[in-house]
């Protein structure tokens, strides 16, 4: 039966003899490739992570930006004058007072 299948692939007892003589080469070489694989895996996924990382810190970056601007336009004197009008609080741009003690 052996024999008809390999005169069927017209391959020699010398080749098969080959094949399984340096199996133990070819797993390794197959072995290699598994690992050569998995690692561009890996490392496409991390840069993946960090791209994603980047944009997100750059989102958080405009958000403070955002945050800090609108903090300091809230902070100037105009705006609390404003703010406090409904409250009932009038701050009058009177300048400060001076107090003199005789």
């Amino acid at each position: 039966m052996a024999n008809k299948l390999l005169n069927a692939l017209n391959v020699s007892r010398h080749t098969t003899d080959l094949v399984f003589g340096n199996f133990q080469y070819l797993l390794f070489l197959g072995g290699l490739g598994i690992l050569y694989i998995a690692n561009a895996h890996f490392s496409e996924k991390g840069v993946r992570r960090i791209q994603t990382l980047q944009k997100e810190i750059k989102e958080l970056k405009w958000e403070y930006t955002s945050i800090k601007s609108e903090t300091m336009y809230k902070s100037m004197q105009s705006q609390i004058d404003e703010s406090l009008e409904p409250v009932g609080l009038d701050l009058e741009n009177k300048g400060p007072k001076v107090i003199s003690v005789k």
